[in-house]
């Protein structure tokens, strides 16, 4: 999701601005006020005299702290907009000018925020005001020059993976086969699934290109090629990205943080080294489960590929996952389907047979939430949203979701292809638009989620419930084609090898970028840091023997060059199976929890609503116990759900060694 109420090139963070500084107190804890504004700014107008800010000051502070960020929202949004749907060197710099702008706000209002902090002020006065202080998650420090120079840095980032391509051989059958290219340059006539022939004729393949042949190929030395060669958009980042580090870390500095990383882990309602044992507590819930599905995973690959490409003993080879980034292993299915397991259900196959086209794709999506009494899109949502991939012009095709005015205009940017995996992804990205219209009537300083990784839980929770009895209702499958129950393994299988398989590294990314900002990876280590911890926490290597001296390969993953913090992806492969068990507690339902479906129900999706209007406006511990009763993140769903699978797993690799050398403690 791309959040750009506060626009991450510029106030992009500040939408988690109801998240406390380190050095605050757990918000987890604040009591509710005792004193009014009224009360505190009679007490505490004496000390208008000597110079002491007041009460009133600050309120007045935040009333126009809010004014600014309304106007600048505005335009900025829209900018944003234009720049990632039409990317040229003219939208480029515009897109750079408005968050130097931004960049430029939301240093000042941090600062001018810090001049209260010895003030007596109601909780939610402070709430909004230590929010203001953690500023952006790239804050520019004052110095003259520096906001604009960290708003040309990031834009050019984010531009240069956009328009990422690299060479490839136009006449490779292998290539023609899986993409299925005219390599005399024509495009041909629309296919089933909506695309258009790709043309190569310059000899250079888009990423997504690239993962299609990545998705697709089991030939090991084509993926090598493949996975390599996307790499190589990366290492002109690199010096880049170090000036940012430089500029974003004296920035912190400035608002009090020791670097980045920890202005990052302050926006977690409690401390940030509290928040890191709390990563950690949520992991070895869940590691057990990832152990058993890479021990399983590895002997397929090692079965199907031999030891000299994947030996049976060694971390997983990363190009063989399906994933350009080993990311998730669905596309490698076939290779580890459970024998005797059903078929389950292929998703795309009814699509195309279904005759779907990618607007009705997202229009079912919508009757998700509208079946649990969410009222539907509005008209603008249709008339503005990017479905398709034009075959026009540049843009940034990673999906999001996009929030214009805080209000009602509310879009999504997606290059939607007709299969599964983008019927999931659609009711992922409605999913933030559902919850942003929810909290429409907070004030700006609390429109965003409890904290980042509800935005991303909301839409995989609705994900969970798309389960064959759910296909059914909305006419996508026969009844009489429903697996039977001896296919939930296949369908559980499915899941693990996205939800499960993702998990470290969700966990691993801001690993990363944490020790970039301590300074504990210097910029000559980034790649050799960044493999250090894809071995530990997820047992994958890259295919080579070593990478290139100037290698990049964290650039060749977006959030990285776009500069969105990853943690929130973590905790929302947590809270989605949280949120997905307290639903289906509430809908009564009493099978297997992997079951489950909550479509239709509308006393779900009144509590659902009652939680997502609250926004940040409470330390997310409230917002959690509103919807499922209780104020702690728990992976413990997350084995309940895969509880068959982990038996099946477990049974599997009795036999075999499982583990790697750098597997985390």
């Amino acid at each position: 999701m791309r959040k750009l109420l506060l626009s991450a090139a510029s106030l992009t963070a500040l939408g988690l601005m109801a998240c406390q500084p380190e050095a605050s107190a757990p918000s987890a804890e604040i009591e509710k006020p005792t004193k009014t504004v009224e009360t505190l700014t009679a007490a505490a107008n004496a000390g208008t005299e000597n110079g002491a800010p007041t009460v009133q000051e600050a309120k007045e502070f935040l009333e126009q702290a809010e004014k600014d960020i309304v106007e600048y929202s505005a335009y900025a949004n829209k900018i944003y907009w234009v720049q990632a749907n039409f990317i040229t060197d003219d939208t480029n710099a515009l897109a750079a000018r408005a968050g130097a702008q931004g960049a430029k706000m939301s240093t000042r209002l941090a600062n001018e925020a810090k001049r209260f902090n010895d003030l007596s002020l109601p909780a939610d006065m402070r709430r909004k005001m230590d929010g203001l202080k953690r500023g952006s998650n790239f804050p520019a420090p004052e110095k003259e020059g520096a906001a604009e120079k960290l708003a040309t840095i990031m834009t050019g980032l984010e531009a240069t993976y956009g328009t990422g391509s690299f060479e490839i051989d136009v006449n490779d059958k292998r290539i023609i086969e899986i993409l299925d290219v005219d390599p005399d340059g024509e495009k041909g006539p629309d296919k089933k699934d909506g695309t258009l022939k790709q043309e190569v004729s310059d000899g250079k393949i888009t990423l997504g290109q690239a993962s299609d042949i990545i998705a697709k190929s089991q030939d090991p030395e084509l993926l090598k090629e493949i996975w390599e060669g996307w790499r190589t958009i990366s290492p002109p980042m690199k010096d880049d990205y170090a000036k940012m580090v430089d500029i974003v870390n004296e920035g912190s500095r400035e608002l009090g943080y020791e670097d980045t990383g920890a202005l990052w882990r302050g926006g977690y309602d409690m401390e940030g080294e509290a928040f890191i044992k709390e990563a950690d507590r949520l992991w070895g819930q869940v590691k057990p489960l990832y152990d058993q599905l890479h021990c399983n995973t590895r002997a397929a690959l090692n079965e199907k590929y031999g030891d000299e490409v994947q030996p049976a003993d060694a971390p997983i080879r990363a190009d063989l996952l399906g994933n350009m980034w080993g990311q998730s292993w669905g596309n490698i299915y076939d290779m580890v389907a459970p024998k005797g397991g059903g078929e389950g259900v292929d998703v795309t196959a009814l699509l195309l047979e279904n005759d779907y086209d990618q607007k009705k794709m997202v229009e079912v999506a919508e009757t998700f939430f509208t079946s649990l009494g969410f009222d539907p899109l509005p008209d603008t949502f249709w008339e503005r949203s990017l479905i398709t991939k034009p075959q026009d012009r540049e843009v940034v095709c990673h999906a999001s979701a996009w929030d214009l005015d805080a209000m009602d205009d509310i879009r999504i940017k997606m290059c939607t292809k007709i299969n599964g995996e983008d019927f999931v992804t659609v009711h992922h990205e409605l999913g933030h638009n559902f919850y942003q219209r929810a909290y429409k009537n907070q004030p700006v300083f609390y429109k965003d989620g409890a904290n980042d990784g509800f935005h991303e839980a909301i839409g995989d929770m609705i994900a969970l419930s798309i389960t064959p009895e759910y296909l059914v209702k909305i006419g996508l499958l026969d009844e009489k084609d429903v697996p039977g129950a001896d296919a939930d393994l296949a369908l559980l299988m499915r899941q693990a090898m996205d939800k499960v398989a993702f998990l470290p590294f969700g966990l691993m990314v801001d690993q990363w970028r944490w020790k970039v900002f301590s300074g504990e990876y210097t910029e000559s280590e980034y790649n050799s840091g960044w493999w250090d911890l894809r071995e530990k926490y997820q047992g994958l290597r890259h295919p080579g023997e070593t990478r290139p001296g100037d290698a990049f390969d964290p650039g060749a993953k977006f959030h990285i060059p776009g500069n969105t913090p990853y943690m929130r992806y973590f905790l929302a492969h947590i809270l989605q199976f949280q949120f997905h068990k307290a639903a289906c507690d509430m809908a009564g339902f009493e099978g297997p929890l992997h079951q489950c479906s909550i479509y239709e129900n509308e006393e779900v999706g009144r509590r659902f609503n009652a939680m997502m209007e609250m926004g940040a406006s409470k330390p997310w511990p409230d917002a959690l116990e509103a919807f499922t009763g209780t104020r702690d993140m728990d992976g413990s769903a997350i084995l309940e759900y895969f509880t068959p699978l982990m038996t099946y797993l477990e049974e599997q690799n009795k036999d075999r060694t499982c583990g790697w050398d750098k597997a985390a403690e």
